[in-house]
Order: C-alpha cells, then sequence, then structure tokens
C-alpha cells in the first residue's frame, strides 16, 4: 500500500481534470493523496452517484479504502449492484459537516466541511479471492481483528452479497474550516454571529440482550470509547488495519 508521504512527488497527488477540478473557491481544494484519503478514512457512509438508461441515481453506502482502490457492497439483486456490475463510470462522494455558521447576512451564512469526490469505473468484483478478501476488509477496517472472531460467512451469504470496486482515477477534497467571514460595512448590525461546532460523538456501548451476555469487549475496539469523536475512531482504526497487512 503506497504511503502518500513517502511516494515520489508525482504520486502524491491525483491528476486534475475536467472532472475533479474545483471552480468556485478554488483556493479551498486540494488534490493530494493524503488530503482525499482523510476525508475518505474519516467516515464510513458514502454516496454513489451514476446514470442508468439516462436517469441519474445516487445512492448512499458503505465504504472502505485500500489504497486508491475503493469499495462497496450490497445485496446482489439490488438496482445499484446490477447496474455497475460490468464497468460503468462513478462518482463517489463523503462529506462532513463540522460547523454551522450564522453570520449578519444570509449571503454570508455557511457552513464548515470536509467534503471529497471521487472519479473512476465501478465494475463488480467476479474473483472469489478478491471479494472474500474484501467482505474481510470490511469488518476488519473499522473494526480491527474482528473478523477472525466472527461465525464464518456461508456460501449462501457470500452469494447473496456483491462487492464493488473502483480505482480512483481523479478526485478533489474541498474543505470550510474558517469562522464568520461578514463584510466590515456589516459588522455592526445589532444579530449574533457565531460558529456553532457539530461532530458526531460515541456514545455508551448498548450490549445485545440476547445469547451470551457474558462475553467481553475486545481489546481492538477501544477506538470507540465513550464522548469520543467518531472521524477520530474511524481514522484510528483505519490506520491499524493498514500497518497490520
Amino acid at each position: 500500500m503506497t504511503d502518500p508521504i513517502s511516494a515520489p512527488a508525482a504520486e502524491t497527488s491525483y491528476p486534475i481534470g475536467s472532472r475533479n477540478r474545483v471552480k468556485r473557491l478554488h483556493e479551498r481544494a486540494k488534490y493530494d493523496r493524503a488530503s482525499v484519503w482523510s476525508v475518505l478514512d474519516s467516515a464510513m457512509l458514502c454516496h454513489v452517484a451514476y446514470v442508468i438508461d439516462g436517469q441519474p441515481y445516487c445512492t448512499p453506502t458503505i465504504h472502505w479504502r485500500d489504497g486508491d482502490r475503493l469499495y462497496w457492497h450490497g445485496s446482489s439483486a439490488s438496482r445499484m449492484l446490477r447496474a455497475l456490475a460490468h464497468g460503468v463510470p462513478v462518482c463517489l462522494t463523503v462529506s462532513h459537516l463540522d460547523g454551522l455558521v450564522l453570520a449578519r447576512t444570509g449571503f454570508n451564512h455557511s457552513a464548515n466541511y470536509r467534503s471529497a469526490m471521487c472519479f473512476g469505473t465501478a465494475a463488480l468484483v467476479e474473483d472469489p479471492a478478491e471479494k472474500a478478501a474484501a467482505l474481510e476488509a470490511l469488518i476488519d477496517r473499522y473494526y480491527p481483528d474482528r473478523a477472525a472472531m466472527l461465525r464464518p460467512i456461508s456460501a449462501q451469504e457470500m452469494k447473496a452479497t456483491s462487492v464493488i470496486a473502483m480505482t480512483i482515477e481523479e478526485a478533489a477534497m474541498k474543505t470550510r474550516a474558517k469562522g464568520v467571514a461578514d463584510d466590515e460595512e456589516d459588522l455592526g448590525h445589532p444579530v449574533w454571529a457565531a460558529v456553532i461546532p457539530v461532530a458526531q460523538v460515541i456514545g455508551a456501548a448498548e450490549p445485545c440482550p440476547r445469547g451470551a451476555t457474558d462475553t467481553p469487549r475486545a481489546a481492538s475496539l477501544d477506538a470507540y470509547r465513550p464522548g469520543r469523536r467518531l472521524d477520530e475512531a474511524f481514522l484510528e482504526t483505519q490506520k491499524l488495519w493498514e500497518g497490520e497487512r
């Protein structure tokens, strides 16, 4: 797996083309792998956009990343999986809301955010070994070392689940991380202005009351401690997973 910091300079950034070039507020954009990957790896949900017979669709799903390779899964009967099976151009997007920006004018209200858009050709993973490894990675990437603790996936479950993969061809990360951007002439207007930070925070676990109830929680789940930011936990588990491979 390529380290975005130690890779040759030519490989640290994605090529910039007509699909991923940020035109509005382009100074907020970054194209290097480290920035794009930080947004992808700190989330579990993405949205995959594609076109079927001229009709656009956008499907939310769980994603995971292995280098420049993105994976997501779904029911073998789903419309998205059937449509993407043989190679279709897609745009996969991940976004984080980090703050509500309340200004003194409606025009300057905004949001602090991080987002990444990735472009490539998605296709069904048909090789049985790659598919099995990808489904195991889906577990271990978020919950380190957990796959080996689980009841092995059955043949029927494997048949009912499809995995899609896409090599990132172009990508861009865009962010806003600053305060209220009111114009000087509006600063005296008597209305409260501020940034309200927003974050997903992990709560206390609610153990399943059915079956064995005295099984201890694995130490590998320590990233998910109550009160911690979820995006920070996801970045930690991604790093652990990469380090074990």
